[in-house]
């Protein structure tokens, strides 16, 4: 059923209800203004009446001639008129004019007018009590005056008033639906406009153009909010599969080479028994390295793709200090040997997701232990974390600054691409492609800058300084294919300079 049809049917049931409504209301009052004129009329002709039926009752009493209490009762009834009357005295009963048949049972007494039914006919009665000074004078005058008049007027307002009921509902419903059509003229074009919309297929998206009925402006949002929703979520997934297949993809290739290595240290080992003690030796550590890179590979390969999938219900107030701090101890029980400085004010806030903020902290610390010293020395490295103020806002700045070789700035621009290694690296070659992620997915930037007045190499990250951040000022970068694409592009949410890495 259309909308107009039920809004037709809606208004015509409600006019007749409304129309019955006040009909019975009208008909209550009308029936009460009768009855006021009516007993106003009976109490005026009581006074009148209350006198001359003292006066019969006094004849009566003296025990007059009958010609005398015949006249005083002809006075009686003449003052009655339109009324009829019924005197009660203590020996008899004297009645005449229009009243209810004797039959019909009173009540004991009616000071104020009540309504008396015989058969189809109301009446409206009021007693007096007539007494005089005099022993013997005491009775009871009851004044009727029929209904028929008053039932005859209410009669024709209920009839009236079911008439305009009858008329007024289909005229209502029929003006109720050509209205109804008009204005619902945008909801049908807005359903027209999607009608022919195929999330699958179609790639357009609904434009609406406002049309001040605010019921449909806020429909036509709600539409244009599901069906981007429904594009991210099928970008979303598109993205979680196209990553599947580059982990599958990526895995394949760059595991290959350690397990080739270790099928033929395995060999040598089963081929020889009888192999000498060091070259045992030497076969076994070789093992035992490509295992070890076998599994970082693994473990990064891991991390990248969950960086891919993450969403924004994992993202809160981070203390970034305190991340720092567990980094820097966690490092130092792992690489007892190096030295680690860390300088960090406390509280620290960013809004992230503390696994990525972790993941830049820790590859950032191993990178420079791996890369950052000097033989013989052991690494020296110093982390920093302060805050600077910004026209875009607050940020906080971490700095990893060690005392190695450096990195040339002709290398700088592929440091951050997915298996970039200097040659000799142990590493996996995604660490700082890791780290590049995380800092793009915190909408933050990073950069390899020149270690002022020493060599080595410095790794500087600006986060936004923000902790109390609303569901909608949450945004994540749309296009996120570490793990499908290389990361030769900037790291710099702001006008565009190429950040690269040192080999992790």
């Amino acid at each position: 059923m259309k909308l107009s049809t039920r809004i037709a049917l809606a208004v015509g049931v409600t006019v007749v209800v409304l129309v019955l409504g006040a009909g019975w209301v009208l008909v209550r009052l009308v029936a009460a203004d009768l009855h006021a004129q009516q007993d106003a009329h009976l109490r005026d002709r009581a006074t009148t009446v209350a006198r001359n039926a003292r006066g019969l009752l006094k004849a009566a009493a003296a025990d007059r001639a009958p010609a005398v209490e015949r006249a005083r009762e002809r006075r009686l009834y003449n003052s009655a008129l339109d009324v009829g009357i019924r005197l009660v005295g203590p020996e008899e009963t004297a009645s005449g004019g229009p009243q209810p048949d004797e039959s019909v049972r009173l009540p004991d007494s009616a000071p104020q007018p009540v309504t008396v039914r015989d058969g189809d006919t109301n009446w409206r009665a009021l007693s007096v009590r007539v007494t005089g000074q005099r022993e013997g004078i005491d009775g009871t005058l009851w004044l009727f005056s029929p209904d028929t008049t008053s039932e005859a007027q209410l009669g024709l307002v209920r009839t009236r008033v079911l008439t305009v009921a009858g008329l007024a509902a289909p005229l209502a419903g029929l003006l109720a639906g050509a209205v109804a059509t008009r204005v619902s003229r945008p909801l049908r074009r807005l359903q027209q406009r999607t009608s022919g919309l195929d999330p699958g297929t179609t790639k357009t998206r609904l434009a609406h153009t406002p049309t001040r009925v605010t019921e449909v402006d806020d429909l036509a949002r709600t539409l244009q909010t599901v069906l981007a929703r429904y594009d991210e979520q099928a970008a979303r997934t598109a993205e979680g599969l196209a990553t599947a297949r580059s982990f599958s993809a990526a895995a394949s290739h760059e595991l290959r080479t350690p397990l080739m290595s270790m099928q033929t240290n395995l060999e040598v080992l089963t081929d020889h028994p009888r192999l000498g003690e060091r070259d045992r030796a030497e076969v076994v550590a070789d093992l035992r390295r490509e295992h070890a890179r076998l599994l970082g590979l693994l473990v990064m390969l891991r991390e990248l793709g969950r960086g891919d999938l993450v969403e924004t219900d994992a993202f809160g107030p981070v203390d970034l200090a305190e991340v720092a701090d567990a980094s820097v101890a966690d490092l130092r029980h792992r690489h007892p040997e190096a030295r680690i400085a860390l300088h960090a004010q406390a509280g620290l806030y960013v809004h992230g997701w503390e696994p990525g903020l972790r993941t830049i902290l820790d590859n950032l610390l191993l990178n420079a232990v791996l890369h950052g010293r000097r033989e013989p020395e052991p690494a020296r490295i110093e982390m920093a974390l302060r805050t600077e103020h910004q026209q875009e806002g607050p940020e906080v700045v971490l700095t990893v600054d060690d005392e190695g070789p450096g990195i040339a700035a002709t290398m700088r621009k592929s440091v951050f691409e997915r298996f970039h290694r200097r040659p000799g690296s142990p590493g996996s070659g995604l660490g700082l492609t890791l780290v590049a992620q995380q800092v793009a997915l915190h909408r933050g930037r990073i950069r390899v800058p020149d270690r002022p007045g020493f060599g080595g190499t410095r790794f500087e990250v600006r986060l936004p300084l923000r902790r109390d951040v609303t569901d909608a000022e949450i945004t994540l970068p749309l296009r996120r294919d570490w793990m499908i694409e290389t990361a030769a592009r900037p790291q710099d949410t702001r006008p565009p300079q190429s950040f690269h890495k040192e080999g992790s």
